[in-house]
């Protein structure tokens, strides 16, 4: 039985479907009185965690110890990295007073973490016995916002914000901790079955006092393009300001090599523009509160008792370590489909007199919204291989969808067409010079991601000139409206 699904707001206008979103699924509320500052709701709180909790699993996994800092940071501390400094001055939120009384040292609100930690690192890391050193944690960030603010998109309190801190003895062991967080989040994309890219940032729009910094992006409904995680290299730039040293086994006093690994609730923003349609959300199993639904459907007359019946499924699922819910409100079973397929529920089972006696229930997914009817003794095993399906679909479909929007090109002209038309990610030749790349995203009114990594993807083929100054092309650079 084929289901037809619709996803014609979803493209069209997929801010308005967002926004509506984000309060009919119950992810948060937006009418908290200080702006970009939003009510986490039990459902999208849930959807959250069970994210979290592959991440935190992730972390453990790869010998992170999590670690829990507090959210004030004295100005003192914030300013001994003049380059980190100058990138967060205009966002950062002041505490200046305590009661009436002004402070004699002013603090911020954390905007992220590496100056709160960096001072602390130098008392904790003495000897390359304590190295590699790896912590991380979930914490709330704040930073002043002044574009227009969009619920876990881009706000003013990131709630959920994740941040891995390493130190090494070495450079070259500092880029094995890139490949582990590359890894891990290759890792996290796949259980969110959500494909992306990475891309080596242009040294103007690098993280402030990173070495390089690497951003992994998704392609969103509207053909721009948004952050979901950022991997930084920053060498010795803060150990030096911070004075992180460690004593080598011959004894001398060396700095340290560091890394950071970020990602905040835009993952969670990434899996419902993705994978959601115009019904509403599309949640893959994984990370699904409630990873099926089951609906009784009474008739008058009827002598089997189908809330017995779905009860029993209920408990065998559950026993199979499913998380499942019985909806048994009394009203019309359309209006309960319309409300799971709202949240996302991946699966929902059917259970109507005649399935009762013939031992049968009917599977509804919900990222197809297409039906079967299967054995009742096979319930366990139907609903674990749905499931495989579904998370095969997601992954094909947003696959599908992220490189029909990639399109190569040699000229602005090219490039502005790709903009006008499907919008999505341009790759086009670049020299490599600073001037050139900011010229081009002026002309393109666009922001350049940077080049495709790892390094060896960068390389401009052959013959390929910069068609801002015409020399010999270096790189491919990637050019997208971003969130």
């Amino acid at each position: 039985m084929a289901g037809k699904v619709k996803r014609e707001k979803w493209s069209e206008n997929f801010s308005e479907w967002y926004n509506e979103l984000i309060e009919t699924a119950g992810i948060q509320d937006k009418r908290y009185p200080v702006k970009g500052m939003n009510i986490w709701l039990p459902y999208g709180l849930k959807i959250m965690r069970n994210i979290e909790r592959f991440i935190h699993s992730e972390m453990e996994r790869t010998g992170h110890e999590e670690v829990l800092f507090p959210a004030l940071i004295p100005e003192t501390e914030f300013q001994k990295e003049a380059e980190h400094i100058a990138g967060f001055e205009g966002e950062v939120f002041w505490v200046t007073h305590a009661g009436h009384d002004p402070l004699d040292i002013k603090l911020i609100l954390r905007p992220t973490s590496e100056t709160a930690m960096y001072s602390m690192f130098s008392l904790w890391i003495r000897s390359h016995a304590d190295l590699p050193f790896k912590v991380y944690q979930i914490v709330n960030t704040y930073r002043y916002e002044t574009k227009h603010t969009r619920p876990l998109i881009r706000v003013r309190e990131i709630s959920r914000f994740f941040e891995a801190h390493t130190a090494h003895d070495s450079y070259e062991d500092a880029e094995r901790q890139i490949k582990e967080d590359l890894e891990i989040f290759d890792r996290l994309a796949k259980f969110l079955a959500i494909p992306y890219i990475v891309s080596k940032r242009p040294d103007w729009d690098k993280f402030p006092g990173a070495y390089y910094s690497l951003g992994a992006e998704v392609m969103m409904p509207d053909g721009r393009t948004l952050q979901i995680g950022t991997i930084h290299n920053y060498r010795q730039n803060f150990a030096r300001a911070y004075n992180i040293q460690y004593e080598t086994e011959s004894g001398e006093h060396e700095y340290v090599h560091q890394t950071t690994f970020g990602m905040s609730e835009r993952l969670l923003a990434a899996v419902m523009a993705i994978h959601g349609d115009d019904s509403g959300l599309v949640l893959p199993p994984t990370i699904a509160p409630i990873q099926v639904v089951i609906v009784p459907i009474p008739k008058k007359d009827a002598e089997a008792d189908v809330f017995a019946y779905a009860r029993e499924i209920a408990e065998e699922l559950r026993n199979a370590g499913i998380r499942v819910h019985v909806d048994e409100r009394d009203i019309r079973p359309g209006r309960k489909y319309y409300d799971w397929e709202l949240k996302g529920v991946p699966l929902r089972i059917e259970v109507g007199p005649r399935d009762v006696e013939g031992k049968k229930a009917v599977l509804a997914r919900r990222d197809t919204l297409t039906k079967e009817v299967i054995e009742r003794a096979e319930i366990v095993d139907a609903v674990r291989r749905t499931f495989d399906k579904i998370m095969e679909n997601l992954y094909n479909r947003a696959r599908k969808f992220l490189e029909s929007h990639i399109k190569r090109v040699d000229t602005i002209e090219e490039a502005k067409e790709v903009f006008e038309d499907r919008r999505g990610i341009v790759e086009i030749p670049w020299c490599g010079e600073e001037e050139c790349g900011l010229r081009m995203e002026e002309e393109l009114d666009a922001k350049m991601l940077g080049t495709p990594y790892p390094d060896e993807k960068a390389r401009a083929p052959e013959g390929k000139k910069c068609p801002v100054c015409g020399r010999e092309a270096k790189f491919i650079a990637r050019f997208a409206r971003t969130y």
